[in-house]
Protein backbone atom coordinates (compact mmCIF):
# COMPACT_ATOMS: atom_id res chain seq x y z
CA UNK A 1 0.00 0.00 0.00
CA UNK A 2 0.86 3.89 -0.07
CA UNK A 3 2.49 5.30 3.28
CA UNK A 4 2.19 8.41 4.07
CA UNK A 5 2.34 10.93 6.85
CA UNK A 6 0.22 13.95 7.36
CA UNK A 7 1.93 17.38 6.97
CA UNK A 8 2.79 19.65 10.06
CA UNK A 9 -0.07 21.56 11.26
CA UNK A 10 2.40 24.75 10.82
CA UNK A 11 2.85 23.85 7.33
CA UNK A 12 -0.64 22.97 6.74
CA UNK A 13 -1.84 26.05 8.16
CA UNK A 14 -0.07 28.40 6.15
CA UNK A 15 -1.14 26.73 2.59
CA UNK A 16 -4.54 26.72 4.00
CA UNK A 17 -4.56 30.32 4.81
CA UNK A 18 -5.44 32.53 2.00
CA UNK A 19 -8.52 30.65 2.10
CA UNK A 20 -12.25 31.35 3.74
CA UNK A 21 -14.05 28.21 3.17
CA UNK A 22 -12.12 25.03 3.21
CA UNK A 23 -12.97 21.26 2.51
CA UNK A 24 -10.74 18.72 4.30
CA UNK A 25 -11.04 15.51 1.85
CA UNK A 26 -9.90 12.09 3.22
CA UNK A 27 -8.92 9.10 1.75
CA UNK A 28 -10.35 5.65 2.70
CA UNK A 29 -8.30 3.08 1.73
CA UNK A 30 -3.78 3.30 1.60
CA UNK A 31 -3.61 6.55 4.10
CA UNK A 32 -6.71 5.59 6.00
CA UNK A 33 -4.37 2.33 7.08
CA UNK A 34 -1.32 4.37 7.88
CA UNK A 35 -3.71 6.71 9.92
CA UNK A 36 -2.69 9.61 7.96
CA UNK A 37 -5.96 10.38 6.10
CA UNK A 38 -9.25 8.45 7.20
CA UNK A 39 -12.31 10.04 8.87
CA UNK A 40 -11.11 10.12 12.40
CA UNK A 41 -7.67 11.98 11.12
CA UNK A 42 -9.89 14.25 9.13
CA UNK A 43 -12.36 15.36 12.05
CA UNK A 44 -9.15 15.73 13.85
CA UNK A 45 -6.77 18.19 11.80
CA UNK A 46 -10.35 19.91 10.98
CA UNK A 47 -10.57 20.53 14.92
CA UNK A 48 -6.99 21.35 15.04
CA UNK A 49 -7.54 24.35 12.01
CA UNK A 50 -10.61 25.17 13.69
CA UNK A 51 -8.61 26.18 17.24
CA UNK A 52 -5.16 27.88 15.33
CA UNK A 53 -7.81 29.90 13.41
CA UNK A 54 -9.48 30.97 16.64
CA UNK A 55 -6.38 31.81 18.39
CA UNK A 56 -5.34 33.81 15.50
CA UNK A 57 -8.92 35.76 15.63
CA UNK A 58 -9.06 34.30 11.98
CA UNK A 59 -12.63 32.59 10.02
CA UNK A 60 -12.56 30.06 8.30
CA UNK A 61 -15.46 27.49 7.59
CA UNK A 62 -14.53 23.94 7.15
CA UNK A 63 -16.48 20.55 5.33
CA UNK A 64 -15.27 17.61 6.10
CA UNK A 65 -15.65 14.12 3.85
CA UNK A 66 -13.68 11.05 2.87
CA UNK A 67 -14.29 8.82 -0.45
CA UNK A 68 -13.30 5.66 -0.32
CA UNK A 69 -9.94 6.36 -3.19
CA UNK A 70 -9.33 10.01 -4.43
CA UNK A 71 -7.39 8.42 -7.10
CA UNK A 72 -10.79 6.79 -8.70
CA UNK A 73 -13.46 8.97 -10.59
CA UNK A 74 -16.31 7.09 -9.46
CA UNK A 75 -15.11 8.09 -5.93
CA UNK A 76 -14.21 11.56 -6.99
CA UNK A 77 -17.58 12.23 -7.57
CA UNK A 78 -18.54 11.89 -4.39
CA UNK A 79 -17.27 14.69 -3.27
CA UNK A 80 -18.30 16.98 -6.00
CA UNK A 81 -21.12 18.96 -4.58
CA UNK A 82 -18.94 19.76 -0.94
CA UNK A 83 -16.11 20.94 -3.77
CA UNK A 84 -18.40 22.96 -5.04
CA UNK A 85 -19.44 24.65 -2.14
CA UNK A 86 -15.66 25.12 -1.22
CA UNK A 87 -12.99 27.91 -2.09
CA UNK A 88 -9.84 24.93 -1.91
CA UNK A 89 -9.81 21.46 -1.11
CA UNK A 90 -7.69 20.04 1.29
CA UNK A 91 -6.39 16.56 0.11
CA UNK A 92 -5.42 13.88 2.82
CA UNK A 93 -4.64 11.65 0.24
CA UNK A 94 -1.61 10.45 -1.68
CA UNK A 95 0.17 12.03 -4.26
CA UNK A 96 -1.75 10.82 -7.31
CA UNK A 97 -4.90 11.50 -5.36
CA UNK A 98 -4.57 15.12 -5.38
CA UNK A 99 -3.70 15.36 -8.63
CA UNK A 100 -6.99 13.20 -9.66
CA UNK A 101 -9.21 15.81 -7.79
CA UNK A 102 -7.05 18.56 -9.33
CA UNK A 103 -7.18 17.06 -12.75
CA UNK A 104 -11.43 16.95 -12.28
CA UNK A 105 -11.91 19.83 -10.68
CA UNK A 106 -9.54 22.59 -12.40
CA UNK A 107 -10.58 25.27 -11.11
CA UNK A 108 -10.47 24.52 -7.59
CA UNK A 109 -6.96 24.78 -5.74
CA UNK A 110 -6.13 21.32 -4.23
CA UNK A 111 -3.96 21.63 -1.51
CA UNK A 112 -1.68 18.52 0.07
CA UNK A 113 -2.03 18.00 3.50
CA UNK A 114 -0.38 14.83 3.61
CA UNK A 115 3.60 13.46 2.68
CA UNK A 116 3.80 10.63 0.55
CA UNK A 117 6.53 8.54 1.87
CA UNK A 118 6.33 5.00 -0.03
CA UNK A 119 5.26 1.91 -1.00
CA UNK A 120 5.24 -0.81 1.80
CA UNK A 121 3.50 -2.99 4.38
CA UNK A 122 2.03 -2.79 7.82
CA UNK A 123 4.88 -4.20 9.80
CA UNK A 124 2.54 -3.93 13.16
CA UNK A 125 -0.22 -1.44 14.19
CA UNK A 126 1.09 1.50 13.77
CA UNK A 127 4.34 0.58 11.56
CA UNK A 128 5.21 0.61 8.20
CA UNK A 129 8.10 -0.25 6.29
CA UNK A 130 9.18 0.14 2.16
CA UNK A 131 9.31 -3.00 0.83
CA UNK A 132 8.77 -1.63 -3.67
CA UNK A 133 9.95 1.40 -5.07
CA UNK A 134 7.73 0.91 -8.30
CA UNK A 135 11.02 0.65 -10.46
CA UNK A 136 8.90 -1.29 -13.39
CA UNK A 137 11.01 -4.13 -13.91
CA UNK A 138 10.59 -6.57 -11.23
CA UNK A 139 13.37 -9.25 -10.19
CA UNK A 140 11.90 -10.44 -7.10
CA UNK A 141 12.10 -14.48 -8.25
CA UNK A 142 15.71 -13.67 -8.36
CA UNK A 143 16.39 -12.42 -4.86
CA UNK A 144 14.07 -14.50 -2.86
CA UNK A 145 11.23 -11.96 -2.85
CA UNK A 146 13.40 -9.97 -1.21
CA UNK A 147 14.03 -6.29 -2.70
CA UNK A 148 17.88 -5.22 -3.30
CA UNK A 149 16.65 -2.35 -4.87
CA UNK A 150 14.60 -1.31 -2.15
CA UNK A 151 15.37 -2.57 1.09
CA UNK A 152 19.51 -2.28 0.03
CA UNK A 153 21.21 1.15 1.28
CA UNK A 154 23.56 0.69 -1.91
CA UNK A 155 20.81 -0.75 -4.11
CA UNK A 156 23.48 -3.69 -4.56
CA UNK A 157 22.37 -6.06 -7.36
CA UNK A 158 25.31 -8.53 -7.11
CA UNK A 159 25.55 -9.46 -3.46
CA UNK A 160 26.84 -7.74 -0.27
CA UNK A 161 28.66 -4.98 0.02
CA UNK A 162 30.99 -6.78 2.89
CA UNK A 163 30.23 -3.90 5.60
CA UNK A 164 27.31 -5.42 7.74
CA UNK A 165 28.42 -7.16 10.80
CA UNK A 166 25.69 -9.13 12.79
CA UNK A 167 23.20 -8.96 9.83
CA UNK A 168 22.70 -5.13 10.22
CA UNK A 169 23.44 -1.98 6.92
CA UNK A 170 26.83 -0.89 7.42
CA UNK A 171 24.75 2.58 6.44
CA UNK A 172 22.40 2.07 9.11
CA UNK A 173 22.81 0.08 11.92
CA UNK A 174 18.99 -0.44 12.48
CA UNK A 175 18.14 -1.76 9.36
CA UNK A 176 18.62 -5.59 8.67
CA UNK A 177 20.81 -6.23 5.69
CA UNK A 178 18.90 -6.92 2.84
CA UNK A 179 21.58 -9.21 1.40
CA UNK A 180 22.14 -11.27 4.34
CA UNK A 181 18.02 -11.82 4.41
CA UNK A 182 18.23 -12.56 0.46
CA UNK A 183 20.55 -15.19 1.18
CA UNK A 184 19.00 -16.33 3.99
CA UNK A 185 15.53 -16.41 2.43
CA UNK A 186 17.30 -18.57 -0.49
CA UNK A 187 18.90 -20.61 1.41
CA UNK A 188 16.19 -21.95 3.28
CA UNK A 189 14.37 -22.16 -0.25
CA UNK A 190 16.85 -23.96 -1.38
CA UNK A 191 17.73 -21.86 -4.45
CA UNK A 192 21.30 -19.99 -3.73
CA UNK A 193 21.98 -20.89 -6.92
CA UNK A 194 20.42 -17.88 -8.30
CA UNK A 195 22.91 -15.62 -6.99
CA UNK A 196 25.71 -17.35 -9.04
CA UNK A 197 24.54 -15.54 -12.25
CA UNK A 198 25.39 -11.92 -12.93
CA UNK A 199 22.99 -9.43 -12.76
CA UNK A 200 23.63 -6.81 -14.99
CA UNK A 201 23.17 -2.53 -14.01
CA UNK A 202 19.87 -1.60 -13.51
CA UNK A 203 18.15 -0.50 -16.07
CA UNK A 204 16.53 2.57 -14.74
CA UNK A 205 14.49 3.87 -18.32
CA UNK A 206 11.07 1.56 -16.71
CA UNK A 207 11.28 3.72 -13.63
CA UNK A 208 10.22 7.64 -12.84
CA UNK A 209 13.99 8.23 -14.19
CA UNK A 210 11.99 7.59 -17.89
CA UNK A 211 9.36 10.21 -16.90
CA UNK A 212 5.87 9.70 -15.90
CA UNK A 213 4.91 5.88 -16.59
CA UNK A 214 1.55 4.64 -17.88
CA UNK A 215 -0.32 1.54 -17.68
CA UNK A 216 -2.77 0.79 -20.57
CA UNK A 217 -4.36 -2.81 -20.31
CA UNK A 218 -6.42 -2.64 -23.98
CA UNK A 219 -8.41 -5.85 -22.81
CA UNK A 220 -10.13 -3.41 -20.13
CA UNK A 221 -10.77 -0.53 -21.78
CA UNK A 222 -14.42 0.32 -22.77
Amino acid sequence: MIVGEQKPITEIIEIIAPYKQLLILGCGTCVKTCFAGGEDEVATLASMIRLAFKKDSKEIKIAEQTVERQCENEFIQEAAQNIAKNDAILSLACGAGVQAIAKRFPKVPVLPGINTTFIGIQEQHGIFTEECQGCGNCGLATFGAICPITRCSKKLLNGPCGGSQNGKCEVNANIECAWQLIIDRLTQLGQLSNLRTYIPPKNWRTSISGGPRKLIREDHII
